[in-house]
């Protein structure tokens, strides 16, 4: 990308955009078209059609979503869906009418199949039922890949597909309704402490194995992959390792220092049972993550909870 480009985040004030654009502006860039959700409803076709014709962006990185965790999903489930095909369709579309150079399409690791082989390779897509909990989300995620594919097959449009793990870092969500599992244990443990609370529960039996990615290292994939990366398909952006939520919990207790019990709500669903990437086509192209999850979950709970 040329340093006088101009670039286009949807979601620049998300965790994924806010931390895509301070990369950027970290490597040198200066011209953005930016417009929060209040500004811009993507959801509005008429009006993401107007904003391209008059900004007419050269890049575009597309990570504006409806998120949230196993409750909001399951409980959201027309909004998911709704919400993140209209995002998705009318940002992409947009940006090939206007003669977008390059768009980035941010996608979830819950795209696979839950009872997928693990690790999860990019070629597992489409080969089994997905987790019923997230399945919205995960349908809305799929069509954005193969929507980016066929405008490159039919218009020669290049847009990718970055598919990243969980991830973790500054501008998270921890409402406890709608966060997802590393911030809101934080959220538990950190109150827990502070309450002098005895016990933190724990949904599920604790055994699912989850990987985790800093945000800062996935913008720092994001923009690799801008730079160097014209494919169709999609590749997975992760550290490559797991760890159990029960491992997780123990690991956010000592960082939080609660010194209570953990139990477990076994009437609660745990999600799918594993998810972990294989990242041995990302790691080939050159790029690695840089962040170990102590360190960055140390740095998470001292900017959000102790700063």
């Amino acid at each position: 990308m040329e340093k006088e480009a101009l670039i286009y985040v949807a979601g620049h004030r998300g965790m994924v955009g806010s931390a895509i654009l301070r990369r950027l502006r970290a490597e040198g860039f200066q011209r953005f078209a930016l417009r929060t959700s209040r500004e811009l409803d993507l959801r509005r076709q008429r009006d993401v059609e107007a904003f391209f014709e008059t900004e007419r962006p050269d890049y575009v990185f597309l990570s504006a979503a409806k998120v949230g965790g196993i409750l909001a999903n399951n409980t959201y489930r027309a909004e998911f869906l709704y919400d993140n095909l209209q995002i998705q369709t009318n940002v992409i579309h947009s940006a090939w009418q206007s003669g977008v150079k390059k768009l980035l399409f941010l996608g979830s690791s819950c795209i696979y199949p839950k009872m997928a082989p693990q690790p999860l390779r990019e070629e597992y897509l489409l080969t089994g039922l997905l987790e019923p909990t997230n399945e919205p989300y995960a349908i809305a995620k799929i069509a954005g890949i193969k929507m980016c594919d066929a405008y490159r097959s039919q218009y020669g449009f290049n847009a990718i597909s970055v598919m990243p793990t969980n991830l973790y870092g500054p501008h998270d969500n921890y409402d406890p309704a709608t966060s997802h599992v590393l911030p809101a244990l934080l959220r538990k443990f950190h109150e827990a402490k502070m309450a002098g609370d005895r016990a933190v529960t724990l949904w599920g039996t604790g055994t699912p194995l989850r990987e985790f990615l800093h945000v800062d290292d996935l913008a720092d994939a994001c923009l690799f992959l801008m730079e160097r990366w014209n494919e169709p398909g999609f590749l997975n952006v992760g550290t490559g390792t797991d760890l159990s939520i029960r491992d997780l919990a123990f690991l956010i207790r000592d960082i939080t220092g609660f010194r209570g019990e953990i139990v477990h709500d076994t009437s609660k669903p745990d999600g799918t049972p594993r998810k972990l990437m294989d990242v041995s086509r990302l790691h080939a192209l050159g790029w690695h993550h840089r962040i170990g999850l102590e360190e960055g979950i140390r740095r998470v709970y001292a900017e959000h909870f102790q700063g």
